[in-house]
């Protein structure tokens, strides 16, 4: 194969603005990445986002809410919630965070086979009218309403983040357009993603949410996106794939219980780059979620880069509490999904 790789990197120095103070979601999640990508040599294009139009964040969020946030910026800072720290800045770098995860939308529908918007805030927990779980907008979710007006209408978005993205399931709950892929720890934060949660209003079936035991590693969670997240790409066949790239999964981080690592990223990062490839042109665009040790995350970073651009770690192996689990999914997506039938 000779064509050589086009992969995206969105960033903007506004997204280290956002002060969070003690907390670990800091600015350095972003500086030690980047660090990363420079060591490693990495054959990637930047990319200058712009801020998110109101328009744009009023696509999922209510007026009031957007207005609330900007309030407590303009006055200094404050808290959205006990998790949550709004800085004088942090309004723009929310904006931006959308708009960067939009401008990675636009480089893979426009050219790049591939991008990654390396931003912060995060968006996942990011409810209509609420922020919370260290994220103020939610970033994919209105980046896959973009996708739409720019006429991808089937959206699948992938979340690998340790905590379940409550945000961006609520939000298409009762939305068939976009499909809602996720694995979490489970029992963990915020306690959403039971995998009876399917969808509803004639949505069901479109959000398949894969509750996963802590402890849980490589082959386990390959096993998931094997049997679980590929037939059913393959059968919904989506014109976007979009991932809420959580590195909280990695063993060595701080906030989750899981045993991944950066092999099992890229793996993940691989099979997913498959999907697209098949499905869609290979339109497939990443945003940054969680994941708190600085390291292992932006090794885990490097890994899925890597793993865009061919270079796939093999990962063999079953995880009997995984095929399980994966056997209770079937059962219940079999009504949504004949793969399963």
């Amino acid at each position: 194969m000779n064509h050589m790789t086009r992969t995206g990197i969105v960033y903007h120095p506004i997204y280290l603005e956002h002060d969070t103070g003690f907390h670990p979601e800091k600015k350095e999640r972003l500086t030690a990445i980047l660090e990363r990508i420079r060591q490693d040599d990495l054959l990637v294009e930047y990319i200058s986002p712009e801020p998110a139009t109101l328009n744009q964040i009023a696509s999922i969020h209510g007026k009031r809410y957007i207005d609330q946030v900007r309030a407590i910026c303009e006055q200094g800072g404050g808290y959205l919630d006990a998790d949550t720290v709004l800085s004088e800045r942090s309004y723009e770098a929310a904006l931006m965070a959308a708009g960067g995860t939009i401008a990675a939308v636009d480089a893979v529908v426009d050219g790049f086979d591939n991008a990654f918007a390396l931003v912060r805030p995060p968006g996942h927990h990011a409810l209509p009218n609420r922020g919370m779980g260290f994220c103020i907008f939610n970033n994919v979710a209105i980046a896959a309403k973009h996708a739409q007006a720019r006429g991808l209408k089937k959206v699948l978005i992938v979340d690998w983040d340790v905590h379940h993205g409550n945000g961006t399931n609520a939000i298409f709950y009762t939305d068939k357009s976009v499909t809602f892929f996720s694995t979490h720890q489970f029992p963990h934060y915020p306690g959403t993603g039971r995998a009876t949660e399917v969808g509803s209003d004639g949505a069901e079936g479109s959000k398949i949410n894969v509750p996963i035991p802590s402890g849980t590693g490589d082959e386990g969670y390959l096993q998931v996106y094997r049997e679980l997240l590929k037939p059913i790409a393959m059968e919904l066949k989506p014109d976007i794939v979009l991932i809420s790239a959580g590195q909280d999964t990695h063993r060595n981080d701080p906030l989750g219980g899981m045993n991944l690592t950066a092999d099992g990223f890229g793996a993940l990062a691989g099979l997913i780059n498959e999907i697209a490839r098949q499905c869609c042109g290979g339109r497939l665009a990443a945003a940054l979620e969680g994941g708190y040790n600085l390291e292992a995350q932006a090794e885990a970073v490097s890994a899925e880069l890597k793993a865009f651009s061919g270079q796939v770690p093999s990962i063999s192996g079953t995880d009997q509490r995984i095929t399980q689990r994966i056997n209770e999914m079937k059962k219940i997506h079999s009504a949504y999904w004949s793969c399963f039938r």
